[in-house]
């Protein structure tokens, strides 16, 4: 692939990552409720997600995923509902969630799978990489699916980049909201009507 191509990509994957999204805003409600490392887990399975949606686009599971309005549907909703229901956990939990225990490597692994469930069950990542990956491939130098798939690593490599530096940034969000207990003791409430928010958006996406 030329490298003007490559660039154009480059520059269009991270201006659609810093856009406000189900992914970099989960990243950042982990980072500031828990801690860096949690943020750093979170993101680690959100890739790992979009590993799947890249591979779909390959191979062209996206396509048949936008073609079929029950498959779409189906996946829209699941995740629709598994954010509602991690909205409900936030909800129901009471207490500084400061006061916490230290994170241990088995809750960081719950926020890795975390990460890769809300991912794959967002359909609008698929049909983001079916409109987006064939914009920049040139049939004309043939290994098509090639391209895709080289482009699509781009992609997941500077997601994972900018999601990292999504959770430097907010734990030290988080450094400042501990010293204001008003704020802190409604941190859970906060973190509720935000996975509240995203799941309604997905459930209202179309294709």
């Amino acid at each position: 692939m030329e490298f003007s191509t490559l660039f154009a990509f480059l520059g269009a994957a991270i201006i659609l990552t810093l856009m406000p999204g189900p992914d970099n805003l989960f990243v950042l409600a982990q980072s500031i409720a828990q801690d860096k490392k949690a943020g750093i887990a979170t993101s680690l399975g959100l890739c790992t997600g979009l590993l799947v949606h890249i591979s779909a686009a390959v191979l062209g599971i996206s396509a048949i995923i936008y073609q079929s309005t029950v498959i779409f549907s189906i996946v829209k909703f699941a995740g629709a509902a598994y954010l509602l229901y991690l909205a409900w956990q936030s909800f129901r939990a009471k207490g500084d969630p400061f006061t916490l225990e230290q994170q241990n490597a088995q809750a960081y692994v719950t926020l890795y799978r975390k990460g890769i469930l809300m991912n794959i069950l967002n359909p609008k990542v698929s049909l983001f990489f079916l409109a987006l990956l064939p914009q920049f491939v040139n049939p004309s130098q043939g290994h098509v699916a090639l391209q895709m798939l080289i482009l699509g690593i781009v992609f997941l490599v500077q997601a994972l980049l900018l999601f990292l530096l999504f959770s430097i940034f907010a734990a030290k969000v988080r450094k400042i909201i501990i010293g204001k207990p008003a704020i802190a003791k409604r941190l859970n409430v906060i973190q509720g009507v935000l996975f509240t928010f995203i799941g309604i958006q997905i459930a209202l996406s179309k294709q």
